[in-house]
């Protein structure tokens, strides 16, 4: 496959991603807004959702104070941020039309379609009116888009790369997203159990699609430790990082052949970590430097897959 082709591919599938993380942050945000005594101010509440998504500097620049109207408008809608929904559907349907010839037609008039109706949003006042609606709206379009390709698309080296991207950009914001929720939720000892602890937890397990399955796995009380094993070591639970490595290291094997590539390393030697480590030895170590060093490892993963596979003079 042409690196280039297989760029625009890896890439498409990457932004469909993040627009759904995206809506998956705003819409947990706003979820536990409404939640008396969730936060001590609007800024305590919002500011998480800048930090997921790298972005606080340019906000502030932009923005300045932080408050709902604003991170919602900044996130979704702002054609000026490069991580906002608004630019994640517009670049993934960029990158679609670039290689129409190597999906099927039934995945690129679902991308193809699904920009076509963001068009109802724009101009909306999302957090005034419709923030929920749209959050599901846009998932819903990830989920068809993902579905439309599995059902449509050959098990070849293009499939492989829409796989990569997806797992590469999940993988990173679920990382993001435990440990930013982490520590601002972590409550003090005697906090612990309380209704609205339990009520934001719950938030953060809804907004990576987690809450039923806790409750078959724990059928306990929900408490943040386990949440974070749910969501780093779990094998079986979709968007945990156990999940994604177990998804993109044979990916890599494949793509890779008998070339020994860094990336394919990389790869490996994170997916060892996830599938031997322990929970209490991660606690014991610290879980910020744990999910730190995995963001880290996962960039690094990325740009190798860059070099190795989607550089123009990639061989």
């Amino acid at each position: 496959m042409l690196s280039r082709t297989a760029d625009h591919l890896y890439w498409m599938a990457r932004y469909i991603e993040r627009a759904e993380n995206m809506a998956r942050v705003l819409e947990v945000t706003y979820s536990m807004s409404l939640v008396p005594n969730a936060a001590q101010s609007e800024a305590a509440l919002w500011l998480p959702a800048l930090e997921i998504s790298g972005n606080v500097d340019t906000y502030e620049e932009e923005y300045g104070d932080v408050n709902a109207a604003h991170v919602i408008h900044y996130l979704a809608m702002d054609a000026d941020n490069p991580s906002s929904i608004y630019n994640a559907l517009r670049n993934a349907r960029e990158n679609a039309r670039a290689v129409r010839v190597a999906m099927t037609s039934e995945t690129w008039e679902n991308i193809n379609a699904l920009w076509l109706e963001f068009s109802q949003f724009i101009g909306q006042d999302l957090a005034k009116t419709g923030l929920r609606e749209f959050c599901d709206w846009v998932k819903a379009r990830s989920h068809l888009f993902r579905g439309v390709c599995f059902g449509t698309m050959l098990r070849d080296d293009a499939f492989s790369f829409v796989r990569l991207g997806t797992f590469i950009e999940r993988a990173d914001n679920t990382a993001r997203l435990l440990d930013v929720k982490y520590h601002l939720l972590l409550p003090e000892g005697e906090e612990i159990g309380g209704a609205v602890d339990y009520y934001e937890w719950s938030a953060v397990l809804r907004s990576v699609s987690a809450f039923q399955a806790y409750q078959k796995i724990f059928s306990d009380t929900i408490v943040p430790w386990r949440v974070a094993e749910l969501l780093v070591l779990r094998r079986d639970m979709p968007r945990s990082l156990h999940a994604c490595l177990d998804e993109i290291s044979p990916i890599l094997e494949q793509l890779s052949g008998a070339r020994h590539t860094e990336c394919r390393r990389l790869a490996g030697e994170l997916h060892a970590r996830l599938r031997y480590g322990k929970m209490q030895d991660i606690f014991q170590h610290g879980l910020h430097e744990f999910l730190s060093d995995f963001i880290d490892s996962n960039n690094l993963l990325g740009a190798e897959i860059q070099r190795a596979f989607l550089s123009i003079n990639a061989s």
